[in-house]
């Protein structure tokens, strides 16, 4: 990889990272609104919740981006920048200019968003299965007589 590309790549991943802890610093919790719950609405609660929650989701995603912009600042201290961390190929310049944290080439970084998908979807379905409805249909349903005809 050419030493300019390397020295800009790495300007722009320390200004990012120095962005973001900026950021992360400035960040505040955002407190309730209401000083008592005794006379408040339920909605009001939960627009407090959901703003905490929301700040806090954001925050831990701001400091995941801090982890991988320190990790690729310490593989080009390794000189292993530019070469993915699985296969050990080289990651094409375009991919890096577009995201330069990558430390995997686009095949491999695919498997690794497969991982991120939340467990239950492997297990639930909108569909049921024929087997389990036909199943279920033996204990009964909601449906009246006229309903099944």
């Amino acid at each position: 990889m050419d030493q300019q590309v390397m020295q800009r790549l790495k300007r722009q991943l320390e200004q990012e990272l120095q962005e973001i802890e900026q950021r992360l610093d400035e960040s505040e919790r955002p407190q309730a609104t209401e000083l008592s719950n005794y006379d408040n609405h339920p909605a009001d609660n939960a627009s407090d919740l959901t703003d905490q929650l929301t700040e806090m989701a954001i925050d831990e995603h701001r400091g995941d981006d801090a982890e991988e912009i320190k990790e690729a600042l310490q593989a080009m201290n390794d000189g292993t920048y530019g070469k993915c961390a699985v296969c050990g190929e080289d990651i094409p310049i375009g991919r890096l200019e577009a995201m330069p944290k990558a430390l995997t080439c686009v095949e491999h970084a695919e498997k690794k968003e497969e991982h991120l998908r939340p467990v239950e979807e492997d297990l639930l379905s909108s569909t049921p299965k024929s087997d389990d409805f036909i199943e279920l249909e033996e204990f009964g349903s909601s449906d009246t007589p006229q309903d099944k005809i």
